[in-house]
């Protein structure tokens, strides 16, 4: 079965999404991560950023492992179909 031009567009623009949704995330955390070391090297009370890195940074690990569990299932796995 021969693919149109509008299916290698829409696979191409799936990827890119992913790649940026990574990137993304990977940046939020190192940011997170780049708080957490601000605060304790200036000395500063560390129960609110670590309260805080705590919950998000992990919210955003599960956010990433859902959206790639979904992405793999319809765009990798469902080409045979």
């Amino acid at each position: 079965m021969e693919h149109s031009n509008t299916d290698q567009l829409v696979k191409t623009l799936q990827w890119l999404w992913m790649f940026v949704f990574i990137l993304l995330v990977g940046g939020i955390i190192s940011w997170i991560s780049h708080l957490i070391y601000a605060a304790w090297w200036l000395g500063d009370v560390p129960s609110a950023s670590i309260g805080i890195s705590l919950v998000a940074m992990p919210i955003f690990v599960v956010l990433l492992s859902v959206v790639l569990y979904v992405f793999w299932g319809l765009a990798v796995r469902g080409r045979g179909q």
